[in-house]
C-alpha cells in the first residue's frame, strides 16, 4: 500500500481556518487527494440566544405549549418536529441580506418548503420543511454558525 505524501503546510492552513471560525470540521477535496482536519469541541457553549428568551407577540405561537424555563436545545433533540443540520456551516434565514425571511415564527410551513439556508464551502444548501405544520421555534439566527445534528428549527 503507497501512501501519499502529507501536506502539513496545509493541514495547518485547515486547523488555523477552524479555530478562527470556531468551526469543528473542515475538508477539502482536490484531484485525487483529499484532507479532512477534526477537533473536538473544547466544551459545548450556546453560540446563540433561544428564540424563546425573545418575547413573541405572534398569537400562533402562543399557542403552542411552553417549553420548561431553562430547558435547552437538548430538549427540542427529542421533539419529534425538530429540523436539524445536515452539515457544519453558516446559517441565513434570507435568500439575501435584504430580503425578507423565508419563514418565522408561528408561519404555517408545508413539505419541501424552504425554511433557510447554509452556507457550507461557499455552496447555500435549501433546508426545506420535513413536514407540514406550524413554525412554532426558530433555534437560529441568520449568520449563525451551525454544526452537525443542531436543532435549527421545531414545526408542530
Amino acid at each position: 500500500m503507497s501512501r501519499l505524501p502529507v501536506d502539513t503546510d496545509a493541514i495547518r492552513a485547515l486547523a488555523t481556518i477552524l479555530t478562527e471560525t470556531g468551526l469543528t470540521e473542515i475538508e477539502v477535496a482536490e484531484k485525487d487527494s483529499r484532507i479532512r482536519v477534526v477537533r473536538a469541541p473544547a466544551q459545548m457553549v450556546q453560540a446563540y440566544a433561544p428564540a424563546a428568551a425573545v418575547p413573541s407577540s405572534g398569537t400562533a405561537s402562543a399557542a403552542a405549549p411552553a417549553p420548561v424555563p431553562g430547558a435547552g436545545e437538548a430538549d427540542f433533540a427529542k421533539h419529534p418536529g425538530a429540523v436539524t443540520s445536515p452539515m457544519v456551516g453558516v446559517a441565513y434565514l434570507s435568500p439575501e441580506p435584504s430580503a425578507p425571511a423565508f419563514v418565522s415564527e408561528g408561519h404555517v410551513v408545508s413539505v419541501g418548503q424552504t425554511l433557510m439556508l447554509i452556507e457550507a464551502m461557499k455552496t447555500f444548501n435549501q433546508i426545506k420543511a420535513p413536514r407540514a405544520g406550524t413554525l412554532t421555534r426558530l433555534l437560529v439566527t441568520s449568520g449563525s454558525p451551525v454544526e452537525f445534528g443542531e436543532v435549527l428549527a421545531v414545526i408542530e
